[in-house]
């Protein structure tokens, strides 16, 4: 079964910002991913290039799958610390991971 829409959405965790549904050719959700610090800035918010570049570093050093493009890590990493607007991080998602919006 392949993924091919992505859809986000508030997370209603109280500890997350966002939720990232996927779903089949058959519009049925596969999985879905919370990701982003409900608490915490991210680049979308304070648009600071040293802060981001801190942050990528940081994580980079973790080891994250950057690849796997369902993980919180790799949608923390291209929507809320790649570009200075959710909606443009979000287009540049889809068109790096194939995908398109729910």
């Amino acid at each position: 079964m392949e993924i091919k829409y992505i859809q986000i959405l508030n997370s209603p965790k109280i500890d997350k910002r966002y939720v990232a549904r996927f779903y089949d050719e058959s519009r049925n959700m596969v999985k879905q991913t919370h990701f982003g610090s409900k608490t915490g800035l991210n680049y979308t918010l304070h648009k600071d290039k040293e802060v981001k570049e801190n942050w990528i570093a940081r994580h980079r050093a973790l080891n994250e799958d950057w690849n796997n493009y369902t993980s919180a890590g790799t949608l923390s990493k291209h929507l809320l610390w790649n570009r200075t607007s959710l909606a443009v991080s979000f287009r540049d998602y889809l068109k790096r991971f194939k995908l398109k919006e729910y």
